[in-house]
């Protein structure tokens, strides 16, 4: 279960089976979690959305005063040798960018050589039972730092947050800082009010998910209202559906939240039809949105 994927990796230039790539122990990745990361989805050996996964990558760098070893280009031909070098159509590429080696010490040392690492495995999508029936969800209350703007691999607090829902058998945890919706573990969170998909609003509290600006537009195109406002606990749990977003699960249905199902009438438990119409959405931007 714990078994490392049989895949190459790229490390600081070098391509290592994956288990014999190493690091310095001096690394400020390993010693302060000093670095950011992307995952980009891939359909069908392409990547999904590259430029809007660079974007959000640079703006995480900027705010941690680092820079790209690599050009966008560089990254893109990176990731696509790679995905080469994995038999799967459908993959998930990381990518880890740290400020590098140097003696320990908090303040952010300068002109260093930045450790870029990276590897491709073949994507676990939700399985079709959860597309079905949709998942399990379990609130907390957000306990993370304050910059959860930048995708950091500082995941501690995220790491806690998921094994909330772990212990309950749930497939998220769904947290609201001071009674307002932030996001989950590991997940952007919707929810459906009166046919309209409603979320958070861009915050430092809130990760700027790359299906953000995906499904306002696949919103735009399926005629259904979108709005990023703030969202109570209370809206949470009276939503008429609740929505996750993220690169490894896509959008899915959550049913019950706290053991209760959500919903009402004929919805209540079951995938609602936002859900349904952004789902098919979603399939189709990936024909069109791969590179």
């Amino acid at each position: 279960m714990n078994r490392l994927p049989d895949v190459m990796c790229y490390l600081n230039g070098e391509f290592a089976p994956l288990a014999e790539a190493k690091v310095s122990v001096m690394d400020r990745g390993f010693i302060f979690g000093d670095g950011v990361y992307e995952l980009l989805p891939v359909y069908g050996g392409r990547i999904f959305r590259f430029e809007a996964h660079m974007e959000r990558l640079e703006r995480s760098l900027a705010k941690l005063r680092m820079s790209s070893p690599m050009l966008r280009e560089q990254l893109l031909a990176l990731a696509r040798k790679l995905i080469s070098k994995v038999d799967a159509p459908d993959q998930w590429v990381y990518l880890q960018i740290t400020r590098g080696v140097a003696p320990r010490n908090h303040v952010m040392p300068q002109d260093l050589a930045p450790t870029l690492f990276a590897y491709s495995s073949p994507a676990k999508w939700p399985t079709p039972e959860e597309r079905h029936h949709g998942v399990a969800c379990i609130t907390a209350r957000d306990f993370r730092w304050e910059r959860g703007d930048i995708k950091s691999i500082s995941l501690l607090g995220n790491v806690l947050a998921r094994q909330i829902s772990a212990d309950e058998g749930a497939a998220e945890t769904i947290l609201f800082r001071d009674g307002f919706l932030t996001e989950a573990s590991a997940s952007n969170v919707w929810i459906v009010k009166e046919g309209a998909l409603l979320g958070p609003p861009k915050s430092e509290h809130v990760l700027e998910g790359v299906r953000m600006e995906l499904l306002h537009e696949l919103c735009a195109e399926a005629g259904l209202g979108f709005n990023q406002r703030p969202i109570t606990e209370a809206e949470v749990l009276a939503a008429d559906e609740i929505i996750l977003s993220s690169a490894t699960k896509e959008v899915l249905a959550v049913t019950r939240l706290d053991h209760q199902p959500v919903g009402h009438g004929a919805l209540h438990g079951k995938p609602g039809p936002v859900y349904a119409k952004l789902f098919e959405a979603y399939q189709a931007a990936k024909r069109i949105q791969s590179i």
